[in-house]
């Protein structure tokens, strides 16, 4: 009966984030994902009972539009200089001249509480998908520069 509420409730949209911006990647290149998913609490009435759920994200399957995907336990970060590449969520695609559609979908579990007792484990998950993003991977073009 819980998972049936759980079922019911409208779950955020996970929005895919990409690094480089802009629309753009290249090809053989590390183009790195991210998304903003947080836990978060709702309530609902069950048989004229109030009873809380704490809804927590638990994985990523992110679906890089070339035909591959991979799923993660966290939601990936943002470009940072310090972090080494194995920080991240990433992909290098190996076509160039393509436009993708990456998207991420985000798993929730789920625990549950009744009149502000004792929390209990919701069994199964519900999933929420993104919306793709067009991404167009490309060639770079090397250009020689004056200076040292």
């Amino acid at each position: 009966m819980v998972l049936r509420a759980l079922q019911r409730i409208t779950l955020p949209k996970p929005a895919i984030v990409i690094q480089p911006p802009g629309g753009k990647t290249l090809v053989n290149f590390e183009t790195i994902f991210h998304t903003d998913a947080k836990p978060f609490v709702r309530s609902v009435r069950l048989l004229g009972i109030r009873v809380d759920l704490e809804i927590t994200p638990m994985s990523y399957t992110w679906t890089h539009g070339d035909g591959t995907t991979q799923t993660t336990s966290g939601p990936g970060v943002a470009f940072d200089a310090s972090l080494p590449m194995t920080a991240y969520v990433s992909h290098e695609y190996v076509d160039a001249h393509v436009t993708v559609k990456p998207q991420v979908s985000t798993a929730y579990s789920a625990r549950f509480r009744v009149r502000g007792g004792p929390w209990r484990d919701v069994s199964g998950t519900v999933t929420s998908e993104g919306s793709s993003v067009p991404l167009r991977v490309v060639e770079g073009k090397p250009t020689l520069v004056d200076g040292p």
